[in-house]
């Protein structure tokens, strides 16, 4: 196993209770976020809520925290994010929310402490740009979305 990458936590008022983030299984790439709401909170079909974990974080220069959906709550009950990955930047220290959508047909009832999202630490690199009259060729070209067929 490789050192791990340390990612400083603070926790606010509203977390008090709950679990720090945790990974499932040992290998689970992405920790659990969990709701920090002080009762429950119903979310109707196609409705939008940016839910509060209670949580901030310092994440390293060089890395960044993709928030994702749970595979769970998305087939289970169209529970996914707004965008995702949704990037939470190193220099961010600010509340880490989760801006959910429920997608599916039933209303669904979020309570405290339920696990809303997931987080993956991921590398980043920064790049520089040069611009150039023209792009050097590449087999796929300009093909675009779906040019590849569906199999």
């Amino acid at each position: 196993m490789t050192e791990p990458v340390w990612v400083h936590l603070s926790t606010l008022p509203h977390f008090e209770g709950l679990s720090l983030p945790q990974y499932q299984t040992a290998g689970s790439a992405g920790f659990d976020l969990a709701a920090a709401i002080p009762e429950s909170w119903l979310i109707e079909p196609m409705q939008r809520l940016l839910v509060p974990t209670g949580l901030k974080m310092a994440i390293p220069l060089g890395y960044e925290g993709q928030v994702r959906p749970r595979s769970g709550l998305a087939i289970k009950h169209g529970i996914t994010l707004i965008n995702t990955p949704g990037t939470i930047d190193s220099d961010y220290r600010g509340e880490i929310c989760v801006p959910l959508i429920n997608l599916g047909t039933e209303p669904m009832t979020l309570i405290r402490g339920m696990r809303i999202a997931q987080m993956v630490i991921a590398p980043v690199k920064q790049v520089a740009f040069k611009c150039v009259l023209e792009l050097q060729p590449s087999d796929r070209g300009e093909g675009g979305f779906g040019h590849t067929g569906l199999c």
